[in-house]
């Protein structure tokens, strides 16, 4: 395995940084791996790159575009069991999981490619001059990418929401050369993975600089992406803090520019008094597996769960308690995150009202967290705003109700998540109809009678949602409309037709579906 540390500015290295850090990753001498900071030099140079490839990027064929982000996938493949084992090192993460999330992240890369081909992405629209109003317009609309797009990749996915995540590939897709912020908790996983995109750009014939990775671990170096003034977009997944920084620099520009950042989500889960009466014990397992999984490092952990204070509520508070009590966590991804996992149960534990209802097994490892499970009134969750934040982990706490107007009140007090879940049989769900529509106003996506654990890459999903879940809830970061953060509409008037972009010419030469004069159609204009 080759590793330089270097940064990766388009189709050349740079290694210009004094500063240095070490990645977790030992060779065989045992010598950690050792990555040069960024400089201020350096991320310009990248940007610059970047912004240059963009005027020739946007203008490649679709079907290119899409045979690159094809090949990608395959020379992630190609990496092999090498990469895999690296990760692993790097994320404490096993096996399994990694190949599954290896072969999520080239599915997802070969999906927009897919849609590179459908066409009708571009959102094609047409309105022609007619017999009844001859004064009227020719009107041509599309989308066009909006130029070079800052990436941050997140810790708990390196791979899907890292270097050739979904941020990276729905960017590319989009025609936005991307200039990609290294997560330093899986440096060496980041440099083979930027390598493979950087091969593949050369071997489908793409400009130079349409990709660059660079390497950091202080906040400069983000901020200094965030603030060049060639950037046209961020796209962060991480914390709250990280994610809000991003954002306000962001508007502190000459030139403000949208930042998607994914900031965290306690994805509350609603259990109706019908279904725990009928299943309370088998919903106690798979919510509490659904906690547990990946060590609770998932963005859409289930963190809250609001329940009746009924017969049934002990039975199912007791399996819960025996399911996390049996389970030992696992090693968390970076020392940070096990810390502030510690720091977030703790607050917790010295909380006025607040129970703890379990605690797992201490395993013999360092950074192994300890799951644990809490308990309180409605009342008192109500009282307290605090214990409506996110603790990024194994950890839950369960809010007990006293009727109806409890569980509203909680809705309705709910900041912006993620995804919010109801549990319910189907009297449970007319009798609380209205906590769907309150759970609208709340969370990106609504689950019924399932965990929300498990985001699927395809055309109906949205992965966001109102603030502070992320910064702007009107998109999403995993799903076909994820290309949308980083286009935007054009209006073509009276072109001639050979001055038209493709989409938009008469005879529609790629065939696509578009909207003209109202009707959708795949056909040409006569």
């Amino acid at each position: 395995m080759t590793v330089t540390g270097y940064q990766l500015i388009g189709y050349a290295q740079s290694g210009d940084g004094s500063e240095k850090f070490s990645g977790p990753v030992t060779d065989e001498a045992d010598i950690p791996y050792s990555f040069h900071e960024a400089t201020t030099a350096e991320i310009d140079q990248a940007i610059h790159k970047a912004h240059v490839a963009a005027a020739t990027y946007k203008r490649i064929a679709y079907i290119k575009r899409a045979e690159f982000l094809e090949k990608i996938a395959d020379e992630i493949m190609a990496i092999g069991p090498e990469l895999i084992a690296v990760t692993m090192q790097e994320s404490n993460l096993p096996e399994a999981r990694l190949l599954g999330e290896r072969d999520r992240t080239t599915g997802q890369l070969r999906f927009f490619a897919k849609i590179l081909r459908e066409g009708s992405w571009l959102r094609a629209v047409i309105d022609l001059p007619s017999a009844a109003n001859p004064a009227k317009g020719d009107l041509r609309q599309m989308q066009i990418p909006l130029g070079v797009v800052g990436v941050w990749g997140a810790s708990n996915f390196p791979f899907a929401f890292s270097v050739a995540g979904g941020d990276t590939v729905s960017a590319l897709a989009a025609g936005c050369p991307v200039v990609h912020k290294a997560h330093p908790a899986h440096p060496v996983t980041c440099e083979l993975v930027g390598k493979a995109i950087v091969k593949a750009a050369k071997e489908t014939g793409m400009p130079d600089g349409v990709f660059s990775l660079l390497h950091g671990t202080s906040y400069q170096t983000g901020l200094q992406i965030v603030r060049h003034p060639l950037i046209k977009a961020i796209a962060f997944t991480g914390s709250f803090q990280g994610g809000k920084a991003l954002f306000d620099e962001a508007n502190r520009r000459q030139e403000p520019i949208p930042v998607y950042s994914e900031m965290g989500s306690v994805n509350p889960v609603f259990i109706l008094p019908g279904i725990l009466n009928e299943k309370g014990i088998e919903l106690a397992k798979v919510l509490a597996a659904s906690n547990l999984l990946g060590v609770g490092q998932f963005c859409t952990n289930p963190g809250v769960v609001v329940l009746p204070d009924s017969d049934s509520t002990p039975a199912f508070m007791a399996d819960y308690k025996a399911t996390i009590e049996d389970a030992s966590g696992g090693v968390m991804l970076t020392d940070n995150i096990y810390r502030s996992f510690n720091k977030g149960t703790e607050e917790f534990a010295h909380h006025k009202n607040v129970v703890l209802l379990a605690k797992g097994k201490q395993m013999d490892k360092k950074s192994a967290a300890v799951p644990q499970a809490f308990t309180t009134t409605a009342a008192n969750f109500l009282a307290q705003e605090e214990l409506a934040e996110e603790v990024f982990g194994p950890s839950s706490i369960h809010i007990t109700t006293k009727n109806k107007e409890e569980i509203f009140a909680i809705a309705r007090n709910l900041k912006g998540q993620l995804t919010a879940t109801i549990w319910g049989n189907a009297d449970d769900l007319k009798a609380y109809a209205e906590l769907q529509h309150i759970l609208e106003d709340k969370a990106g996506r609504l689950i019924i009678n399932a965990m929300p654990t498990g985001v699927e890459v395809n055309y109906a999903m949205v992965h966001g949602g109102p603030f502070p879940a992320t910064t702007n809830g009107a998109t999403t970061s995993v799903g076909a409309t994820a290309i949308y953060r980083f286009t935007r509409p054009v209006c073509f008037q009276g072109f001639p037709n050979e001055a038209l972009p493709e989409p938009l010419q008469n005879n529609n030469p790629l065939g696509i579906l578009r909207q003209v004069d109202g009707k959708f159609t795949t056909d040409a204009i006569i």
